[in-house]
């Protein structure tokens, strides 16, 4: 059985750099390795990427595998016991940017690990919304001076130039493009739509509402099946 790991996007947000990719006699994860490759995780890619990588890689392993069984079969050695970890389970929770503990670097890693499975998510005005397309904005843009605005995480800044929503994180600011909040709106549709008119009212409330705050979804019970389940895996 070929392991191309169904956590790839755990790599991605422990900043590994490189992975093995494993063939077993059994099934997945199970029984002796017959043939091992190492592969070096490319920058900047996201779990989509690496997984359409991981696929070719792992196609050319098990043909070279079939074609030579017996010398591999011969030559097959048992997993070690040492070093051996569980993979985290998936839950929406992992989606949850907790902006006064992350970094840009950390939100936009999440970005990459989850955002094919399951958009980043914050809280705007109490409200839910999914963040489609995040980007560095650290580096610069044109017109954009990180001083310029408030530090408090969450703050969000409208770059009218790049048509970007600059979000400030623990350090750094990130660039949102899109964004779902009842439906899908650009940068500019949520300024033009919620940004500009909150400070065009001269708002009322708190100045700290106007920013995305951390959503921290319940903690979901465990059941004795899930439990169950979790330890065959």
């Amino acid at each position: 059985m070929l392991c191309l790991s169904f956590h790839s996007y755990i790599l991605i947000l422990n900043k590994q750099k490189c992975l093995i990719l494993t063939c077993f006699i059994l099934r997945f994860d199970i029984g002796p390795i017959i043939k091992q490759e190492a592969f070096p995780v490319p920058a900047l890619c996201s779990t989509k990427e690496l997984e359409s990588l991981l696929s070719k890689l792992g196609a050319n392993m098990l043909i070279d595998v079939l074609q030579n069984l017996p010398e591999y079969l011969q030559n097959q050695k048992e997993q070690p016991k040492e070093g051996v970890t569980l993979a985290p389970k998936v839950t929406v929770s992992m989606s949850c940017v907790q902006w006064e503990e992350q970094t840009s670097e950390q939100v936009l890693r999440m970005h990459r690990a989850l955002g094919g499975m399951m958009p980043l998510q914050t809280l705007w005005m109490g409200t839910i919304i999914k963040l489609l397309d995040l980007e560095d904005v650290d580096t610069g843009l044109p017109g954009w001076s990180a001083t310029e605005s408030g530090t408090v995480p969450g703050s969000v800044v409208y770059h009218k130039l790049s048509q970007t929503l600059m979000v400030r994180c623990k350090e750094g600011w990130v660039g949102v493009k899109a964004l779902v909040l009842k439906k899908k709106l650009t940068a500019a549709d949520f300024y033009n739509g919620y940004l500009h008119q909150w400070f065009q009212q001269d708002s009322k409330g708190p100045p700290g509402e106007c920013r995305f705050q951390t959503l921290k979804p319940p903690l979901a019970k465990k059941t004795p099946g899930l439990q169950a389940h979790n330890r065959q895996h």
